[in-house]
């Protein structure tokens, strides 16, 4: 009890300390963005800051627990409080699962938030962000687009322009049994409203019935017509998979691969990094104990020098990790848990070390 009880304080005391230097940080880098675009300041806290504390603590918990564990019980070393639980009779292991109990707390809670409540959260700040602040944050495709819009329907656009919704040399392919029985051709397709609705601009329609061929032609003529894509379908924000549930997320995985469109790797990478992401807290938590329950030379600076170096360089090994599972080279599950499956020996060496 006295532990867990100084443990969630001196947590969400670290919490509390680096969000707002973060804030201020990141308050500083923006501030010409905000007086250019004549932000309110309610607008900014609102639809932006908020948002941007959620976010900024979950990155950061895996680091600031790391922080806090070590802190604590580094202090607690030092005044040979461990030593003195450790003489009492209370095992190591005893004193290890009151920190596992807590942290196990922290990381459902963690992991909850990753899967589902910031992506939520995410969609308010990162359009903020994406309207406001990085304004060239658009990846989608423009030219040579190709995509399914059904299992027998293929759509080909040249060049699309995404300021007013408009494709040049539109081609729309519709097959029965690998047979083309459809094809429409226009210079020009326009997006009219919901639900899918496009104007189709000088166009020519061919029917295929077997050898038969029935050509309809629409030249200097527009035509009204239902297609199964959207104006969404073409913009691909960089950082896009952030604002997706894991829940959407594989519907969305699923339609990418029957679309054809390619790029569902970077979402498998993306869920898979939010359960890892939350799983390295509990590594973490048996790392610091490990590191802290020693009292040694230098007292709780040292422990707070190496901790600190520990956690940035998991950080820094996960950052690296997801670029590697992006690649072709190792599956995308794999590639992300390497730095879990690192840190686990080496927390499973520093255990068999540790004080007891």
């Amino acid at each position: 009890m006295y532990i867990g009880k100084k443990f969630v304080q001196t947590f969400f005391f670290v919490c509390l300390i680096f969000t707002l230097i973060a804030m201020s940080i990141d308050y500083i880098n923006k501030v010409d963005k905000f007086i250019e675009h004549d932000l309110s300041a309610s607008v900014i806290l609102s639809e932006y800051y908020i948002n941007f504390i959620f976010w900024i603590n979950m990155l950061l918990w895996p680091m600031f627990l790391l922080i806090a564990i070590i802190f604590f019980t580094s202090r607690m070393a030092y005044q040979s409080e461990i030593i003195s639980i450790l003489n009492a009779g209370v095992p190591f292991r005893r004193v290890l699962l009151t920190y596992l109990t807590v942290t196990g707390f922290l990381t459902l809670l963690h992991l909850f938030a990753n899967h589902h409540t910031l992506p939520l959260s995410n969609q308010t700040r990162l359009n903020f962000e994406n309207m406001y602040i990085y304004e060239q944050n658009d990846k989608g495709k423009t030219r040579d687009i190709q995509m399914y819009t059904s299992p027998d329907e293929k759509i080909y656009i040249r060049n699309y322009t995404k300021k007013d919704s408009t494709g040049r040399t539109f081609r729309l392919s519709r097959y029965d049994d690998l047979q083309l029985t459809y094809l429409l051709q226009a210079k020009k397709v326009s997006w009219i409203e919901e639900p899918n609705r496009w104007k189709i601009h000088d166009y020519t329609i061919h029917t295929f019935d077997g050898n038969d061929e029935t050509i309809e032609f629409g030249r200097g003529k527009t035509m009204d017509t239902i297609v199964n894509m959207h104006p969404s379908d073409f913009v691909r924000y960089i950082n896009q998979k952030e604002m997706v549930t894991t829940l959407d997320m594989n519907n969305f995985i699923e339609r990418e691969k029957n679309r054809g469109l390619g790029g569902s790797k970077t979402y498998i990478v993306e869920r898979a990094r939010r359960t890892a992401e939350s799983i390295s807290m509990l590594l973490l938590c048996v790392l610091g104990v490990s590191i802290a329950s020693r009292k040694v030379r230098g007292g709780t600076g040292l422990h707070l020098a190496l901790g600190i170096s520990i956690g940035a360089a998991m950080i820094l090994m996960s950052k690296f990790s997801v670029t590697f599972a992006n690649g072709d080279n190792v599956p995308a599950t794999l590639g992300v848990w390497i730095p879990n499956i690192i840190f686990s020996i080496i927390a499973y060496i520093t255990v068999s070390k540790a004080q007891k």
